[in-house]
C-alpha cells in the first residue's frame, strides 16, 4: 500500500507527540518509507510547509525532493470526479472555494488517480455545510483514508528509545 500525508500529520507530530527534539526517529522513519516507496506527500503540502519558520520548514527543505509529488497529466479526470462531488453536495459556496483552493483537493486528487491511501488527522463531519472535510471527500469518490496511528501500526513501526 502506498500513502499521501497531509499537512496536519507533520505539523501536529512536529507540534507535540514527534518533535524533533525527542524523536528524531520518526522523521527520518519517514523517509525511509518514501526510499521504500510506501510514503508520499504532494507538492502543495510543501508549499504549505514552507510557510512556516521552525525545524519542520527545515526538515521539509532538506528532505529528498521525491517525498514531495508534483502534478502530472493523468490528474485531470480525477480533478473532475472531485470536484463534481463536492459541488453535489450541501457545502456553502465559500466551503467550496476554499476546499478547491486548498491543499487537500489535489492531495485526495492524487490519491483518487494513482490508489494511495490518504493519511490525515481530519475526522468525518459529514453534516459540516461550513468546511470541506478530507474523511468526507475520500469516503464519497472511494479513496481510503486513515490516520497517522493507523499508519505506523499498518507500517510496524517502531521508534526505539536509546
Amino acid at each position: 500500500m502506498k500513502y499521501l500525508l497531509d499537512s496536519n500529520t507533520f505539523i501536529e507530530a512536529k507540534n507535540d507527540y514527534y518533535r524533533f527534539s525527542f524523536c528524531p526517529g520518526y522523521w527520518d522513519w519517514i523517509k525511509q518509507k518514501n526510499q521504500e516507496k510506501i510514503i508520499y506527500s504532494v507538492d502543495k503540502i510543501k508549499s504549505e510547509l514552507l510557510r512556516g519558520n521552525d525545524d519542520l520548514t527545515n526538515w521539509v527543505k532538506n528532505v529528498q525532493s521525491g517525498i514531495f509529488l508534483k502534478p502530472s497529466s493523468p490528474l485531470s479526470s480525477s480533478l473532475v470526479i472531485i470536484a463534481q462531488w463536492v459541488d453535489s453536495q450541501k457545502y456553502t459556496i465559500p466551503a467550496k472555494n476554499v476546499f478547491f483552493a486548498s491543499a487537500d483537493y489535489y492531495l485526495i486528487v492524487y490519491a483518487h488517480a494513482f490508489k494511495y491511501t490518504v493519511v490525515t488527522r481530519e475526522r468525518s463531519d459529514p453534516n459540516s455545510k461550513k468546511r470541506v472535510k478530507i474523511p468526507d471527500v475520500c469516503a464519497g469518490v472511494n479513496v481510503p483514508y486513515i490516520n497517522p496511528f493507523q499508519l505506523l501500526e499498518n507500517e510496524n513501526a517502531k521508534f526505539i528509545c536509546s
